[in-house]
């Protein structure tokens, strides 16, 4: 039996642990495990310090990557940093778990970056979550001069660069480009129905009716907590929206009172009538597990990290497509690392962006991680299908920015949205999440 359980911000925000206390008494747990050197899978570290790396020649990186996929790629990127500067030690603070992606990560980090204790370098999502969180407030350095001296005006592509940037100056490195807007299909479940892989909700439907017969669980939910809808729900708003009018969602030429936002909140709610009966008491970290399961569902729609947790997998039976009504769109997020303001090792932190911007470092990292390069001069040859795929629609796709990951909109409005749809996974009230939404919109200023 689903439990019916409706969280509001506060209760989020308490599940976030955005507090001193809680983030301290997290904190002070253990201390934090070093990388290996060899780009191997490693165990992640599972606890970060609270007064952040002592040491007088370190470099203490926050993350939260520590799933399958994610650690591989952050060990490589360590193994190329101690080649070139071997007698620095590496901290990595990388914390799991919490409510969503970064959860425990981004509230610990939040205490320190407040306390004036910052790490050398942290994982931030590229765009509004850090500009809004920690660039506004005067906690980062500008990296023009690193852009300049590495060569990045030249490399990264300037919608990205602009993405980076905030009154005229780039305040963080993107390592990778990660597409939200994947229907990750498993081919024996839908060759066992006689079904192809949808292009839009319509033919979703269709196929979900024809899995629900045979006893298949059409679409992999996660939403033990808030986050996992707000992910689906995204692409479904692009997939009704055309750009400008998604685009406008969040600076107020689009209200969220639309018709449009309330088609697709009725497709999300149809759609949850097909997901696997537990998705309410599943977490995000377990669905993957659930996915490749023997009688897991047929489908998930969910960003190219996926691809990475696949392979770490050894898992094979499965093949992508554009999440439906998505063709030629390609939602667009950006894992990126910055300079905080009084790093305890600046030097160091400074040459672990050199290594995040290089060709070397995107090659090394985004082949595990299921991402592809935000350089455009990467060395084609050690991509694999799906990443070579990804590329090219890059290139020529319409690209709009992901809400659940920071592209879009402020930190304090996505966890209002993914709260809001939250409302919508346990009550199946799409006027009582649409309301939600429309409030978040305006407590977030849209277009004020």
């Amino acid at each position: 039996m689903q439990s019916k359980r409706v969280v509001n911000r506060r209760q989020f925000m308490k599940y976030l642990g955005f507090g001193a206390t809680s983030a301290a008494l997290m904190a002070a747990c253990a201390a934090p495990a070093a990388p290996g050197a060899t780009g191997g899978a490693q165990a992640p570290a599972q606890e970060a310090p609270a007064q952040g790396a002592s040491g007088e020649n370190q470099l203490e990186i926050f993350s939260w990557w520590t799933s399958g996929g994610e650690v591989e790629a952050l060990n490589a990127l360590y193994a190329i940093y101690s080649e070139k500067y071997p007698d620095v030690e590496i901290i990595n603070a990388a914390l799991a778990g919490g409510a969503g992606q970064g959860g425990n990560m981004k509230a610990l980090l939040e205490t320190r970056m407040q306390g004036g204790q910052p790490p050398d370098s942290f994982q931030v999502h590229l765009g509004r979550e850090l500009i809004d969180s920690h660039v506004i407030p005067g906690r980062m350095e500008p990296l023009d001069f690193l852009y300049e001296e590495e060569g990045l005006y030249d490399v990264f592509p300037q919608d990205l660069i602009e993405i980076a940037s905030y009154d005229g100056h780039p305040w963080s490195v993107p390592v990778n480009i990660h597409r939200s807007n994947v229907l990750w299909y498993r081919t024996d479940k839908l060759e066992a129905v006689g079904a192809e892989p949808p292009t839009t909700w319509d033919e979703f439907f269709e196929v979900a009716e024809m899995l629900k017969a045979a006893g298949i669980p059409a679409l992999a939910v996660a939403e033990n907590e808030p986050n996992f809808s707000g992910h689906v729900f995204e692409t479904v708003l692009v997939a009704v929206m055309d750009p400008e009018t998604y685009r406008g969602l969040f600076n107020g030429s689009t209200s969220w009172e639309s018709e449009q936002v309330t088609q697709a909140l009725e497709i999300l709610n149809r759609a949850y009538d097909y997901a696997n009966p537990d998705y309410l008491s599943t977490s995000w970290g377990d669905i993957n597990d659930r996915y490749v399961a023997d009688d897991g569902p047929a489908m998930m729609i969910m960003g190219d990290w996926t691809h990475g947790v696949l392979k770490s997998k050894g898992f094979t039976t499965y093949h992508w497509a554009p999440s439906p009504g998505t063709q030629g769109k390609f939602i667009v997020l950006s894992d990126s690392f910055g300079l905080p303001k009084n790093a305890p090792h600046r030097e160091n932190a400074i040459n672990w962006l050199r290594v995040c911007g290089s060709r070397e470092g995107q090659d090394a990292f985004n082949p595990p991680k299921g991402s592809i390069p935000a350089r455009t001069d990467a060395d084609l040859s050690v991509y694999d299908e799906y990443q070579l795929e990804a590329m090219e629609d890059f290139k020529t796709n319409i690209l709009v920015p992901s809400i659940q990951h920071g592209a879009a909109a402020k930190q304090s409005f996505v966890l209002d949205y993914a709260i809001a749809l939250n409302v919508l996974a346990t009550t199946r009230d799409v006027a009582a999440a649409q309301a939600q939404l429309i409030q978040a919109a305006e407590d977030a200023g849209f277009g004020a």
